[in-house]
């Protein structure tokens, strides 16, 4: 098993003290009945204290905006499921290791970048990869099923740690309430007197102000729905952890075998077109892309657009393609099996070229008319496609493929954290700014749209591209004030340095000014 193992619920050994295996759970629906783990470690005083510790550091800091404090608030989390997994008698594994890794790995993209979409996709691919972690699974369902299962853990996340801590006596409770109380006076103390030495002292108020989170009742119930949102997904994956669903175990009967004849002939036709499609493609290689441009009278960017879309839709439909037939292809015989694996092996090759004539064509759209976040995502989701593609060719070559499903997953999730951390938007950016300096070509549309993580690069424009590109970037954090360093990342504070040096010629307040230069006209913009 890939995630941290459970002793089977007739081995289970007793456990003394306050780490008691809890009730059986209750029966589930039919289907749902061989995935469940039979016995559940109880909640202990540890994992609540846990919990309630990252609903405080989520209410805390994730109120003031997104940066390495997502990250603390995630290792948090991870010391409530940890302490969930110790006290159920889990060990670590190492895909459980590899998964919980690149979860962290992506809850670090906010300290980085600014861009809105990479730090959601980052996050909820992290909030998946920490459920895998603790459910573990290889086969299919085990992994599939798993990834979102923290969705439906929140609730019997909080019943799980009520029913564990009905009727149990706190452990040195003589010494914890007298620390609490001191805590308690301490915090009384220091707020009355340090409220009036702030109004007595600009200085000390500053030092004071700098030390203190800040506290607005404005903020109040937004950051109550942090804590309970904290609490919730803390309590979640510690519900996990003390004894997961094994997903792996979940029935899913093979499909009714085909006939060879009615099952061979459509895959061999499909592999015939394809075929003929990486012939012709093979020769616009020999040929010249000038030579087909000619012939067809299309710009490098028609021929590009006209056919990439198509091409990616026919990556994708392939995958569905190569999933149903295998599920419906006989396998009774050695010769069956054989011809399955040659008719869909030779049908993943063939996808393969219809993936790099994809990103061919993307690479001429890109060359002709520049790069944008949806040109990028899609690159790299064309990419990630052939990847897999690669993967069920070699799946076919071993003996067995019980590696697959893991590996389709990781290979996935290399490719979000990749995408995250490589700044998506600073990547678009670099990339116009350097056609402009080969063609002195831009679209002041399509860089006015990036975040801040782009300003570096468009701070190599010349005037006034470069004001015209940077003045909605400079509105965006001007309206904004500059978040405490762990709600801040640092593309924006980098940002911030560069257009305090060398702001834009016109404020856009008093009109488009250094667009209007640079041939962007009003209309065209707003």
């Amino acid at each position: 098993m890939s995630g941290l193992s459970t002793p089977a619920p007739a081995d289970l050994p007793p456990v003394p003290g306050p780490f008691r295996a809890g009730t059986p759970v209750a029966q589930p629906i039919s289907w749902l009945r061989p995935s469940e783990p039979g016995h559940r470690a109880a909640a202990t005083p540890r994992i609540l204290l846990a919990a309630l510790l990252t609903g405080l550091l989520t209410a805390w800091l994730l109120g003031d905006g997104l940066g390495v404090n997502l990250l603390i608030c995630g290792l948090a989390a991870a010391v409530a499921a940890g302490l969930s997994a110790r006290s159920a008698g889990r060990r670590l594994r190492p895909w459980t290791a590899v998964w919980s890794l690149l979860a962290l790995a992506q809850l670090a993209v906010p300290a980085c970048w600014e861009a809105g979409w990479p730090v959601a996709l980052s996050v909820g691919c992290a909030l998946a990869l920490a459920s895998l972690a603790l459910h573990g699974g290889r086969r299919w369902p085990g992994v599939l099923l798993a990834l979102p299962g923290i969705l439906w853990q929140l609730g019997p996340g909080v019943l799980w740690a009520a029913d564990g801590l009905r009727g149990r006596t706190v452990p040195g409770r003589g010494r914890i309430v007298p620390v609490l109380k001191a805590v308690a006076v301490a915090a009384a103390l220091l707020t009355v007197f340090g409220w009036l030495f702030a109004g007595a002292d600009a200085a000390m108020a500053d030092m004071l102000n700098s030390l203190s989170p800040s506290i607005d009742l404005d903020r109040l119930p937004w950051r109550t729905v942090l804590f309970a949102f904290g609490v919730l997904t803390a309590l979640g994956f510690a519900h996990i952890a003390a004894g997961p669903r094994r997903w792996d175990r979940t029935v899913i009967r093979p499909g009714r075998e085909r006939r060879r004849l009615e099952w061979a002939l459509p895959l061999a036709a499909l592999n015939l077109l394809f075929g003929a499609f990486a012939v012709i493609q093979g020769l616009v290689v020999l040929g010249g892309a000038d030579a087909v441009l000619r012939n067809t009278g299309m710009s490098r960017s028609e021929y590009a657009r006209q056919g990439f879309w198509q091409l990616t839709v026919i990556t994708v439909l392939t995958l569905v393609v190569v999933a149903v037939a295998n599920r419906w292809a006989p396998r009774s015989t050695a010769a069956d099996r054989r011809v399955a694996r040659i008719l869909l092996g030779l049908l993943c090759l063939l996808a393969l070229v219809v993936v790099a004539s994809a990103l061919g064509r993307m690479w001429f759209y890109v060359d002709a008319s520049g790069l944008t976040r949806l040109r990028l995502w899609v690159l790299v989701v064309e990419v990630w496609l052939g990847v897999v593609f690669l993967l069920l060719v070699t799946a076919g070559l071993t003996r067995t493929a019980g590696w697959l499903p893991r590996a389709v997953v990781l290979s996935g999730m290399l490719t979000v954290t990749v995408y995250g951390l490589m700044g998506p938007d600073a990547i678009i950016a670099e990339q116009n700014v350097a056609r402009y300096e080969r063609t002195h070509q831009i679209d002041l549309r399509n860089v006015r749209s990036l975040s801040p993580d782009a300003v570096p690069a468009l701070d190599r424009l010349p005037e006034p591209q470069r004001s015209c590109a940077l003045q909605p970037i400079r509105a965006e954090l001007a309206n904004g004030t500059p978040g405490p360093w762990y709600a801040t990342s640092g593309s924006a504070a980098r940002a911030r340095e560069i257009l305090a040096a060398r702001p834009p010629m016109l404020d856009p307040r008093y009109g488009a000014g250094a667009c209007e230069l640079a041939g962007l006209k009003i209309d065209a913009w707003l």
